[in-house]
């Protein structure tokens, strides 16, 4: 076995990864206040090829140099918009056909291995305030929520392992249905 370099890896360019379809996905971000977290949002999302963040509220918005720290450059390929109010990115979203997921413990929530996807519907994923989480007024524009199963004494992840958690398992999904 042996360590693969970045030239064994064969990564595209920015402008390839510009060019290339995504996962129709748009990962929602609802007044996220860490610069850190909102950098890993970027770069898991280029890993994971989805379409778009929306940088919602309070949420920073790059170029800023603690955004780039954990984004690493995926400020470049990922495209993003800012909307000062949540609900108004949601309301276009509902507008361009996408199914809006709030990931939030409700009395309603999927466990997030009960989500089924065909890679094909057109799905936003909303991803809360570190502290407060997803407003109540953001779930209830949302068809659903989906909730990642814990089993410690704490009750949350931070925001960027749920999105990697969450990402990965729509990703899983995308692969069964579309090979």
């Amino acid at each position: 076995m042996k360590k693969l370099s970045m030239e064994d890896l064969g990564r595209m360019s920015v402008d390839e990864f510009k060019q290339s379809d995504k996962l129709p996905i748009v990962v929602v971000l609802d007044n996220v206040r860490s610069m850190n977290n909102i950098g890993s949002v970027f770069r898991t999302s280029d890993a994971f090829k989805i379409e778009k963040i929306y940088l919602c509220g309070i949420t920073a918005r790059p170029p800023h140099k603690d955004i780039e720290k954990t984004a690493l450059g995926a400020t470049q390929s990922v495209d993003w918009q800012y909307f000062e109010n949540t609900l108004d990115a949601l309301v276009q979203l509902q507008k361009e056909d996408y199914k809006l997921f709030a990931v939030e413990q409700t009395t309603d929530s999927l466990f997030l291995h009960q989500v089924q996807w065909d890679g094909k519907t057109k799905v936003a994923l909303v991803f809360g305030n570190e502290v407060h989480g997803v407003e109540q007024e953001v779930i209830d524009k949302c068809e659903k929520s989906i909730e990642i199963p814990q089993f410690g004494t704490k009750h949350s992840l931070n925001i960027s392992v749920s999105t990697g958690v969450v990402l990965w398992h729509f990703c899983q999904l995308y692969l069964q249905n579309n090979q």
